[in-house]
Protein backbone atom coordinates (compact mmCIF):
# COMPACT_ATOMS: atom_id res chain seq x y z
CA UNK A 1 0.00 0.00 0.00
CA UNK A 2 1.56 3.49 -1.26
CA UNK A 3 2.36 6.14 1.62
CA UNK A 4 0.01 9.53 1.33
CA UNK A 5 2.86 12.07 0.28
CA UNK A 6 2.23 14.01 3.55
CA UNK A 7 1.15 11.95 6.68
CA UNK A 8 2.49 12.23 9.70
CA UNK A 9 3.44 8.95 11.15
CA UNK A 10 4.11 8.66 15.09
CA UNK A 11 4.44 6.35 18.13
CA UNK A 12 1.61 6.98 19.84
CA UNK A 13 -1.33 6.12 22.71
CA UNK A 14 -4.69 7.31 23.00
CA UNK A 15 -3.52 10.22 25.16
CA UNK A 16 0.41 11.40 24.16
CA UNK A 17 2.56 11.00 21.28
CA UNK A 18 6.41 10.64 20.88
CA UNK A 19 8.84 13.55 19.51
CA UNK A 20 12.19 13.46 19.21
CA UNK A 21 15.22 16.08 19.63
CA UNK A 22 18.88 15.80 19.70
CA UNK A 23 21.09 17.42 21.73
CA UNK A 24 24.71 17.55 23.25
CA UNK A 25 25.35 15.76 26.64
CA UNK A 26 24.56 19.45 28.58
CA UNK A 27 21.24 19.61 27.67
CA UNK A 28 19.97 16.11 27.39
CA UNK A 29 21.43 14.67 30.22
CA UNK A 30 19.41 17.40 32.64
CA UNK A 31 16.45 17.35 30.96
CA UNK A 32 16.14 13.37 31.38
CA UNK A 33 17.12 13.45 35.00
CA UNK A 34 14.34 15.76 35.56
CA UNK A 35 12.10 14.23 33.19
CA UNK A 36 11.54 17.74 31.26
CA UNK A 37 13.48 20.39 29.89
CA UNK A 38 15.76 22.27 32.32
CA UNK A 39 18.56 24.63 32.24
CA UNK A 40 20.67 25.11 29.79
CA UNK A 41 17.63 24.47 27.60
CA UNK A 42 17.07 27.98 26.11
CA UNK A 43 13.17 28.89 26.11
CA UNK A 44 13.78 31.54 23.52
CA UNK A 45 15.22 29.93 20.79
CA UNK A 46 12.77 27.80 18.41
CA UNK A 47 12.75 23.91 19.29
CA UNK A 48 12.29 21.24 16.57
CA UNK A 49 10.26 18.13 17.20
CA UNK A 50 10.23 15.77 15.04
CA UNK A 51 7.71 12.52 15.03
CA UNK A 52 9.64 10.75 12.60
CA UNK A 53 12.12 8.04 14.53
CA UNK A 54 13.98 7.47 10.98
CA UNK A 55 14.29 11.47 9.92
CA UNK A 56 15.67 12.07 13.26
CA UNK A 57 18.64 9.42 13.18
CA UNK A 58 19.16 11.32 9.56
CA UNK A 59 19.42 14.32 11.20
CA UNK A 60 22.03 13.23 13.90
CA UNK A 61 23.78 10.94 11.90
CA UNK A 62 22.42 8.10 14.38
CA UNK A 63 23.56 10.27 17.18
CA UNK A 64 27.02 11.19 15.97
CA UNK A 65 26.91 14.80 14.71
CA UNK A 66 28.17 17.42 17.05
CA UNK A 67 25.67 18.91 19.41
CA UNK A 68 23.18 16.20 18.64
CA UNK A 69 25.13 13.08 20.54
CA UNK A 70 22.29 12.22 22.92
CA UNK A 71 18.94 11.26 20.94
CA UNK A 72 16.03 11.92 22.88
CA UNK A 73 12.40 10.33 22.87
CA UNK A 74 10.13 13.31 24.82
CA UNK A 75 6.87 12.25 25.57
CA UNK A 76 4.16 14.94 24.89
CA UNK A 77 0.20 15.39 25.14
CA UNK A 78 -1.95 14.52 21.73
CA UNK A 79 -3.66 17.95 22.49
CA UNK A 80 -0.75 19.98 23.39
CA UNK A 81 0.59 18.62 19.71
CA UNK A 82 -2.61 19.39 17.74
CA UNK A 83 -2.55 22.88 19.23
CA UNK A 84 0.59 23.60 18.15
CA UNK A 85 0.26 21.97 14.53
CA UNK A 86 -3.66 24.25 15.05
CA UNK A 87 -1.49 27.53 15.12
CA UNK A 88 1.28 26.35 12.63
CA UNK A 89 2.29 28.04 9.48
CA UNK A 90 4.41 26.56 6.77
CA UNK A 91 8.18 27.29 6.88
CA UNK A 92 7.81 28.05 3.19
CA UNK A 93 4.94 29.36 0.42
CA UNK A 94 2.13 27.22 -0.82
CA UNK A 95 -0.10 28.48 -3.33
CA UNK A 96 -2.78 25.49 -2.08
CA UNK A 97 -2.54 26.74 1.47
CA UNK A 98 -2.80 30.90 1.53
CA UNK A 99 -4.53 33.19 -0.48
CA UNK A 100 -1.23 34.97 -1.97
CA UNK A 101 2.62 35.20 -0.31
CA UNK A 102 1.63 38.39 1.77
CA UNK A 103 -0.90 36.68 3.65
CA UNK A 104 1.53 33.60 4.30
CA UNK A 105 3.89 36.19 5.42
CA UNK A 106 1.50 37.54 8.10
CA UNK A 107 0.92 34.01 9.19
CA UNK A 108 4.26 33.59 9.35
CA UNK A 109 5.28 36.39 11.45
CA UNK A 110 2.15 35.87 13.79
CA UNK A 111 2.46 31.92 14.45
CA UNK A 112 4.49 30.50 17.25
CA UNK A 113 4.83 27.50 15.51
CA UNK A 114 6.78 26.00 12.00
CA UNK A 115 5.78 23.20 10.05
CA UNK A 116 7.47 21.63 7.56
CA UNK A 117 7.51 18.74 4.90
CA UNK A 118 10.92 17.16 4.53
CA UNK A 119 11.45 13.79 2.76
CA UNK A 120 11.32 10.46 4.97
CA UNK A 121 14.02 8.77 5.28
CA UNK A 122 14.80 4.70 4.97
CA UNK A 123 17.01 2.52 7.16
CA UNK A 124 19.78 3.70 5.19
CA UNK A 125 18.70 7.38 5.36
CA UNK A 126 18.51 7.67 2.07
CA UNK A 127 15.21 9.98 0.96
CA UNK A 128 11.60 8.19 0.32
CA UNK A 129 9.13 9.61 -2.06
CA UNK A 130 6.81 10.30 0.89
CA UNK A 131 7.36 13.19 3.24
CA UNK A 132 7.66 13.53 7.23
CA UNK A 133 6.60 16.53 9.06
CA UNK A 134 9.07 18.67 11.12
CA UNK A 135 7.41 20.91 13.79
CA UNK A 136 9.44 23.78 15.50
CA UNK A 137 8.39 25.73 18.20
CA UNK A 138 8.87 29.29 19.21
CA UNK A 139 7.73 31.94 21.91
CA UNK A 140 4.26 31.01 23.87
CA UNK A 141 4.45 27.15 22.25
CA UNK A 142 8.17 26.60 23.51
CA UNK A 143 6.53 27.14 27.04
CA UNK A 144 3.78 25.11 26.56
CA UNK A 145 5.90 22.13 25.37
CA UNK A 146 7.86 22.61 28.69
CA UNK A 147 5.73 23.60 31.04
CA UNK A 148 2.29 22.04 30.01
CA UNK A 149 2.55 19.04 27.52
CA UNK A 150 5.91 17.17 28.13
CA UNK A 151 4.79 13.55 30.15
CA UNK A 152 8.18 12.11 30.47
CA UNK A 153 11.70 12.15 28.68
CA UNK A 154 13.46 9.00 27.49
CA UNK A 155 17.40 8.67 25.98
CA UNK A 156 17.67 6.27 22.89
CA UNK A 157 21.02 6.98 22.01
CA UNK A 158 21.78 3.94 22.80
CA UNK A 159 19.04 2.18 20.59
CA UNK A 160 20.48 4.31 17.30
CA UNK A 161 23.93 3.04 18.46
CA UNK A 162 22.90 -0.53 18.26
CA UNK A 163 21.10 0.18 15.36
CA UNK A 164 23.77 2.26 13.58
CA UNK A 165 25.77 -0.47 14.50
CA UNK A 166 23.76 -3.57 13.30
CA UNK A 167 23.74 -1.25 9.65
CA UNK A 168 27.68 -1.21 9.93
CA UNK A 169 27.82 -4.95 10.08
CA UNK A 170 24.92 -5.68 7.29
CA UNK A 171 22.39 -7.02 9.06
CA UNK A 172 19.28 -5.04 8.40
CA UNK A 173 16.94 -7.37 9.28
CA UNK A 174 18.27 -7.27 12.91
CA UNK A 175 17.95 -3.21 12.67
CA UNK A 176 14.54 -2.70 11.19
CA UNK A 177 13.38 -5.09 14.04
CA UNK A 178 14.34 -2.28 16.55
CA UNK A 179 12.05 0.39 14.88
CA UNK A 180 10.01 2.46 16.44
CA UNK A 181 6.85 0.99 15.71
CA UNK A 182 5.20 3.93 13.83
CA UNK A 183 1.84 3.95 12.26
CA UNK A 184 -0.56 7.15 10.89
CA UNK A 185 -1.45 9.84 13.48
CA UNK A 186 -5.10 10.32 13.32
CA UNK A 187 -5.00 14.43 12.52
CA UNK A 188 -8.44 16.28 12.88
CA UNK A 189 -9.45 17.74 9.74
CA UNK A 190 -9.44 21.52 10.52
CA UNK A 191 -5.52 20.65 11.37
CA UNK A 192 -4.70 18.61 8.57
CA UNK A 193 -6.29 21.57 6.07
CA UNK A 194 -3.86 23.78 8.33
CA UNK A 195 -0.31 21.76 7.95
CA UNK A 196 -1.13 20.97 4.19
CA UNK A 197 -1.26 16.84 5.05
CA UNK A 198 -2.15 15.29 2.27
CA UNK A 199 -1.45 17.35 -0.37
Amino acid sequence: MSVPARQVRARYSDQTIIVYQAYPAEIAAPAVAAGRFVGPFKRERMTWIKPSFLWMMYRCGWATKPGQERVLAVEITRAGFEWALGRACLSHYVCDLYEDRAAWSRALRRSPVRVQWDPERSLRLGPLPHRSLQVGLSGEAVGRYVDEWTVSITEVTPLARRMRGLLDEGDEAAATALLPAERPYPLPEAVRATIGAGL
